[in-house]
């Protein structure tokens, strides 16, 4: 089987979410990642929690299929070695803290004289330039800076998302910028420098908010689980309490909701719901009505009457709802991937290719495969044992 980033190695100095977000993606189409972590802790994110036969939830999501170099960067050996590395790369990624890889001269005008093919990911929180380039950057912290808590959450309590999305944004922009540019390689036959900033790519999933802010515009109101500006579209109980997520989209459903869901025709022509900027603004008397007649059903009646008139629904999962999805074991998006502590479920990449299967290789351990990589560089024995060895510089 050959898969589309066969013979490609990626040699990433990564940690936390966003670089091995970019990378991890990179591993499932086949390349070869070489993660440097430090000697003895690894990736911080290893420790973030234990909730996977000891391991860290995090760490086993975006680590599979990848082999733990760990050197010490501060020791002269190290980064010789790494050195080496990079010219046998295809890409290099990184998201250290800001400043760091260039102060080991591993910027992309550093190496682009010795490595011209190399491609060079720089992953941060603001960029490479710019009044903030130097500030320290968390997820959380992007999401505040981005916008995302201003319409995010009630109206009297803002929410940040419950997963790494600022993170998740720049892996994901990183990760194709990565393609882009091996596809440009091809054609010119010099490497590039990507530069991705978390602000930037959140931001860009912004923008929807951003348009209707317009010119000094009121942002989107914070509204919970609740579409901001289409109505009814979110979480609506019914009488045996549960919860069912429905959304209306045009007119046409909104008179098949009237018809077959509330069973109260006439509401469709109501001068207060006829349009969605009229049941907008008057959501609060629409939800008073809806959950009136929901309190006389079931979630599943709710849900009965909601397909048969063709609305948009779904239920409300919590995670063992997702782990337990009838769809997901329907399709087959389950495989084993091997851990340090044992195999563990994990979900195949989003999509499928007729052409390829993606890899599933294990989650490493730290430095697992440091003296298989530096034997193949051509390292003695001997010079490997005394640079694993070697204290840890402060």
């Amino acid at each position: 089987m050959i898969r589309p980033l066969d013979g490609i190695t990626v040699v990433s100095l990564e940690h936390a979410v966003a670089a091995p977000f970019c990378t991890r993606q990179l591993a499932d189409l086949g390349a070869r990642v070489i993660k440097v972590e430090r000697p003895g802790g690894g990736d911080f994110a290893r420790g973030y929690d234990q909730r996977v036969k000891g391991q860290s939830s995090h760490f086993t999501w975006i680590n599979r299929s990848k082999e733990s170099l760990a050197l010490d960067l501060k020791q002269p050996e190290a980064l010789e070695a790494l050195q080496q590395l990079l010219g046998q790369a295809d890409v290099l990624v990184q998201n250290l803290a800001p400043g760091a890889a260039a102060r080991m001269g591993l910027s992309y005008e550093a190496l682009q004289a010795r490595h011209p093919r190399l491609i060079v990911c720089d992953i941060s929180g603001y960029g490479a330039d710019g009044p903030y380039r130097d500030k320290k950057a968390y997820d959380l912290l992007i999401q505040s800076e981005a916008g995302f808590l201003s319409i995010t959450g009630t109206p009297e309590v803002p929410s940040k998302a419950g997963i790494s999305v600022a993170d998740i944004a720049a892996g994901m922009y990183a990760y194709t910028h990565v393609l882009s540019a091996l596809l440009l390689r091809g054609r010119t036959g010099e490497g590039s420098h990507i530069d991705v900033s978390m602000l930037e790519a959140l931001g860009e999933w912004m923008g929807y908010p951003m348009y209707y802010a317009f010119d000094g515009a009121p942002p989107p109101p914070r509204t919970g689980a609740s579409h901001a500006s289409i109505y009814p579209y979110g979480p609506f109980q019914a009488g045996d309490g549960g919860t069912v997520m429905l959304g209306l989209q045009n007119e046409r459903e909104w008179k098949a909701f009237c018809d077959t869901v509330l069973r109260q025709p006439q509401l469709a022509a109501d001068a207060r719901f006829d349009s969605n900027a009229q049941r907008n603004a008057h959501r609060a008397e629409l939800q008073a009505l809806i959950l009136s007649l929901f309190a006389e059903l079931t979630a599943a009646q709710v849900v009965e009457r909601l397909d048969a008139a063709g609305i948009a629904n779904a239920r409300v999962n919590d995670m063992a709802g997702l782990w337990a999805h009838p769809q997901l074991a329907a399709r087959s998006r389950w495989r084993d991937v091997d851990t340090p502590a044992g195999p563990v479920p994990a979900l195949l990449p989003p999509g499928a290719n007729s052409a390829f299967a993606p890899r599933m290789d294990p989650v490493p351990a730290v430095g697992e495969h440091t003296a298989a990589i530096l034997a193949e560089l051509g390292w003695s024995a001997q010079r490997i044992a005394r640079l694993q060895a070697a204290p840890a510089l402060a």
